[in-house]
Formats: structure tokens, sequence, C-alpha cells
């Protein structure tokens, strides 16, 4: 499978993997919102590499460098090459071969068995996970993916506390510092632009384990991932997003992956506190993505094929305690919407839950949000296997 489209949504053909340098490479600046890329200089290759910072350049959210090698032939996803993103870092990242590919991936990773020869594939590297916000799903299928595949893991469980972050160290400064000791690291933040800025000093792989309230890649890709599981095609569903879109990483991410597939249609449906943004909105709408907002959840839940309930975040609601408990209890998803839904539409959450879906939905067949996570750890097993070690 040859990949036909840039990484980062810019328009580049000839992707090709290649060493981490400082030279031989043309620099682009790619900006997400209109999707061009500005050639800086010149060479005769080009590969597309995810947001790295030179030392003099000046870090912004909404751009990112790109360094590039260009080769005659075009590439595919080859055993033994070398997987195209050197971060995970966003979700506009990824375009539909790429997603294809990783899923294969993923799909593999779902067969290998203790003591079986793909166990012992990242044999000898060590991963860093550094979470500076709380996490249970996320960091224990990052740490299990990797010793499932003969990994070893070096971890900081609450970092933001228990690290020299609480000493005043820079993030920049923590990073340097951990990648001496690691070969990947996988970080956690409650700062939303934390993982570029951490990409951008790094010089090993970095992935966003979620930054505050902007994105949760891996997340998405392991939700795409059920959903094709689940309902078996990824074009032309309809997906209602309900709950904390305002603060909600997964869901913004999600949307982001969605609408790289065809005739899909998203609902919206929040509590007015907590509504999705605008950024994502306008992004759906010149990508021709088809979306809803509405207040009457037992109506969408009777057309859409996804469900996807999110639990309103306390957290990102600071001393606002009366707008959190306005927002809170507002949708719940009770056996009540399983009796509107289609046969074969399915419930999705990232967890953790409160009351936002009531346990009596658990025994459900069409109660997908365990198996949700449970696809975690494949899409994670994936994510790894391809950045240390190529396709």
């Amino acid at each position: 499978m040859a990949a036909s489209s840039s990484l980062f949504s810019c328009s580049i053909q000839g992707v090709m993997p290649f060493q981490k340098t400082k030279t031989d490479y043309k620099q682009f600046q790619c900006n997400y919102s209109d999707l061009v890329c500005k050639q800086f200089s010149h060479s005769n290759s080009m590969h597309l590499k995810h947001p790295r910072l030179l030392p003099n350049e000046k870090f912004s959210q909404s751009e990112s460098l790109c360094r590039a090698l260009k080769v005659e032939n075009s590439p595919s996803f080859l055993v033994g090459k070398k997987f195209q993103l050197d971060d995970v870092i966003e979700a506009q990242q990824f375009n539909r071969d790429i997603l294809g590919a990783i899923f294969e991936v993923a799909r593999d990773m779902e067969k290998i068995e203790k003591r079986s020869p793909g166990s012992q594939i990242l044999k000898g590297y060590l991963m860093a996970t550094l979470f500076y916000e709380p996490s249970t799903r996320t960091r224990l299928s990052f740490e299990s993916a990797m010793k499932r595949l003969g990994g070893e893991v070096l971890t900081t469980e609450n970092a933001r506390e228990f690290s020299s972050a609480a000493k005043g160290e820079t993030l920049e400064d923590s990073i340097r510092t951990v990648e001496g000791y690691s070969d990947i690291i996988v970080m956690r933040h409650f700062e939303s632009g934390a993982a570029k800025r951490a990409a951008a000093t790094a010089g090993i792989p970095v992935i966003n384990a979620g930054d505050g309230p902007g994105q949760h890649p891996t997340q998405a890709l392991l939700d795409v991932y059920t959903i094709e599981r689940e309902i078996g095609k990824l074009d032309g569903i309809k997906v209602a997003l309900v709950g904390d879109l305002a603060n909600g990483r997964t869901v913004r991410s999600l949307a982001y992956l969605l609408a790289r597939y065809n005739d899909v249609k998203i609902y919206f449906v929040s509590p007015d506190a907590v509504k999705m943004k605008d950024d994502i909105k306008d992004y759906l709408t010149s990508r021709k993505v088809e979306w809803e907002e509405s207040a009457d959840l037992m109506e969408v839940a009777s057309k859409c094929d996804i469900l996807y309930q999110t639990r309103i975040q306390r957290e990102r609601f600071g001393e606002r305690i009366d707008l959190y408990e306005e927002a809170r209890g507002k949708y719940i998803v009770d056996r009540h919407v399983l009796e509107v839904m289609q046969k074969h539409a399915v419930v999705m959450h990232p967890l953790p839950r409160l009351d936002e879906i009531t346990v009596d939905v658990d025994g459900d067949p069409r109660a997908a949000y365990f198996r949700q996570a449970k696809n975690g750890l494949y899409i994670r097993m994936a994510l790894l296997k391809l950045l240390l070690v190529g396709w």
C-alpha cells in the first residue's frame, strides 16, 4: 500500500523514512488550518516528518516544521521499512492509508502470545512513561504493551507531584534528562500543547498520552479501530459524541480521525456549558463532514451507529462547581436509551465513567467500552513496534 497523501495533511508525494539528522533535508512549515506547506530550503530528497524545532526556531501551537527527504520511488508499508512518523502527537498526523496499515499491525498484535517469537521484538528497548495527570488504562496499557513485546518500562505515575517538576524543573529539561535513560517517551500532561513541546525537544520518539484539554491521539486510534471491529466499516457511519465536548480531548481527536472517512455524520450532544468548540466544527466543515448539534439524546441514539459517551470532567471546571453540577447528569445512557438504539449500534466510552452510563447497560452486547479498552493494548503495541523498529 503506497502512501498517497501527506502526514500532517500536507499534500506531498514520495514519503520515505530516514534516520534523524540535522542536515541534508528540506524544511517545510505546515499550517494545519489551511493545509499549506511552505518550502524553506533545497535538497534533492524528501520525507515528511513531525514537528521538530531547530535551536533558533520559535515554537507555535498552530504550526509545525516538517523535515523531508525526497526519493524517486513511492513508499510502501513494507516489512523492515521505517515508520513514517517520528512521534505521535495529534490526530491530524494520520491519513487513511496509515490508519489502515496501523490497524493491520494491531490485528497482528492480537495474535502475539507469551513466549512466541513476536513477544520479543522490543527486547532491549526501554520506554519511559511521564504522567503529570492521573491515568489507569492509558498508562497500564502502554506498560503492558511494552512488556508484552519484550521491552522494559521506567515509570513516573504522578510526575507533577513526585518528580523534579515539583521543584520547578521545566518540561524541556525533564525531557532532555529522561531521553538519556530511554528509547521512547510516553507522556501525559495537564497543559494543552505540552506534547508538541516535548517532541520538539526530544531526539527520541514521543507519544502524546493526553495533553490537558488538547488531544489524545492514541485513544482516537483505538476508538476508530474499535468502530471498525464492531460495526465493520468506517465510511457511511453516524456517530454521536455525548457529554463533555468542550474539555474532552478524546472526542476532539476522534473528530479529526472521523473526518478522514467518507459520508460520516457526527452529532454533538452536550450540556450548554461544555459544547464542542468552534475549531472542531470549522475543521469538520472544511472537510465537508456533516455535523449537527442536538439536545435530544433519545432521538440521536435512534439514528446513530456509535453512541460515544464521555464523562463530565470535574477537574476542568476549577472553582465553578455550579457549572459542573449543572452539566453533570444531564445525559445518561441507560436501558431506556438502549431500547431506542439500533440492534447493530454500540455504546462506547473512553473511561473512566461515573454515572453517565448505568451499570445495567454493561450486560448488553452493544456495550463495547470494555472491548474498546482492551483494543487500546493492541493499538499501543502496534505504535511502539512501529516507532521503535518499523513496519
